[in-house]
């Protein structure tokens, strides 16, 4: 008798337990993905981009060796040799537009901005994109200098040589969702690449999750004179910047605004990158870029989709957009020997595992709604996700001054659920999917209210 009480209890528990282990594990595949990332391929593709001389936009198309058009020829090259590699599991392109001279001050003529892109599409959600890019380009001192040598080490060899190398890691995977891979042209002479890319998304109706924008992850030695190889920049939009009026009164009334979409990015990938490799140190930045200055994922966020900047955290600004030279015993230039390769691979597996564990994750939940007000607790609803491997809902908590979720609770496949005892007007809330493995959406914030019930 006592042991089949025993063994009752023991099973009770169990299967009490089950949704936090559903919810809570990590996967092994995650793991192989960081150990799969090669500083050893990352620096022969740098030292590749930066042999070509200059990337500039106004640079060489013709040569086989020298310029932009070599570079780009090659990236193509890169992404089709991983294709081959993966049975053919990317759809590898180029992205044109012609970009004229009269009212664009950095090009002196009318000129092509090409990008490269490589789609590996995703078994379960053909019109979900998650998005990987590096830039193609490269400047000295004068923007319009596309003749003297501008090798781009680290702005930005460095991401591209990540995104190529994040196309190698998971061509080996099958996803749900699409991954694009992709090299983006013309950023330093105005972000044109990326403003291509985002309009023709637009245009053909791309269900974009977000962009993971890289743009410098070389750099270990700051221009303050610090050396760190283990932290990173991650920056984000607070909100979308066409919200309508009613967006706005609610932001103004019930919070969320610092819970736009490009917010919930970066916290993803701030909670995976401290899950999976906590001897980084991820560093939000409530920021869009660096003060003053713009990188390509602003295009896409202009366009209404979530995008962020992930980067070094010391930059050294003598390594930026300058001539090399020596000048009172500093040595100016964006060269080689200034990029560590260990550090590149540590972000281009802090990007991968991000893809990753949204690429297998289930879509986020829709139509969030939020009630609660005079009352002791917080409900929570929100539309059904269909999803084959789906194992329910997780709803998000935290203190209004919290950059980051603090509490949670798995909820099993309900739609609706009351938080007793959780006030509303103490926190703020979100919703995500959860697959059966423990992958999670990007979180949900609510943005309508639940009708109150007539009487």
């Amino acid at each position: 008798m006592r042991n089949n009480l025993t063994y009752l209890l023991s099973m009770t528990l169990f299967f009490l337990s089950l949704p936090l282990l559903l919810t809570s594990q990590t996967d092994a595949r995650i793991y192989d993905i960081i150990e799969s990332s090669s500083a050893e391929r990352i620096e022969k593709d740098i030292r590749t981009l930066a042999d070509f001389g200059t990337r500039h936009t106004l640079s060489d198309t013709v040569s086989q060796t020298r310029g932009i058009g070599a570079a780009r020829r090659w990236i193509k090259s890169e992404f089709e040799k991983i294709s081959r590699d993966c049975g053919n599991c990317l759809e590898v392109f180029y992205q044109k537009s012609l970009v004229p001279a009269e009212g664009n001050r950095r090009f002196d003529k009318d000129t092509w901005v090409i990008n490269v892109v490589a789609v590996q599409r995703g078994t379960d959600y053909p019109n979900s994109y998650i998005i990987m890019s590096g830039d193609i380009d490269s400047r000295i001192s004068d923007p319009l200098n596309g003749k003297d040598d501008s090798p781009g080490a680290n702005d930005n060899a460095s991401g591209m040589a990540g995104t190529i190398e994040a196309a190698r890691m998971l061509t080996k995977y099958k996803f749900k969702h699409n991954i694009v891979y992709t090299g983006l042209s013309g950023e330093e002479q105005g972000l044109f690449g990326g403003k291509h890319m985002a309009k023709v998304a637009k245009e053909e109706k791309w269900n974009i999750i977000g962009i993971l924008n890289n743009d410098m992850i070389g750099n270990i030695k700051g221009i303050d004179g610090v050396i760190d190889n283990r932290s990173f920049r991650i920056f984000s939009e607070p909100t979308p910047v066409n919200l309508d009026e009613q967006k706005r009164i609610w932001h103004r009334f019930y919070g969320g605004e610092v819970d736009g979409p490009s917010r919930q990015l970066a916290r993803y990938v701030h909670r995976m990158t401290t899950t999976y490799m906590p001897m980084m140190n991820p560093t939000m930045i409530y920021r869009l870029d660096r003060f003053g200055r713009g990188g390509h994922h602003r295009p896409f966020n202009d366009e209404g989709f979530a995008g962020i900047r992930i980067m070094e955290t010391h930059e050294n600004y003598t390594q930026q957009h300058q001539d090399i030279r020596t000048e009172d015993g500093i040595a100016y230039g964006d060269v080689i020997e200034h990029v560590n390769f260990e550090y590149a691979s540590k972000l281009t597996a802090v990007n991968a595992i991000a893809l990753a564990g949204i690429a297998w994750a289930p879509p986020a939940p829709e139509q969030v709604m939020i009630g609660g007000a005079v009352q002791p607790s917080t409900t929570l609803r929100w539309n059904e996700v269909k999803d084959k491997d789906l194992a329910g809902y997780k709803i998000y908590w935290r203190d209004t001054t919290s950059p980051q979720w603090q509490y949670s609770k798995f909820v099993g496949k309900e739609t609706e659920h009351i938080l007793k005892n959780v006030v509303i007007d103490n926190y703020l809330f979100g919703v995500v999917a959860v697959s059966k493995d423990g992958h999670e959406s990007v979180v949900a914030y609510p943005t309508t209210l639940i009708p109150r019930r007539r009487k």
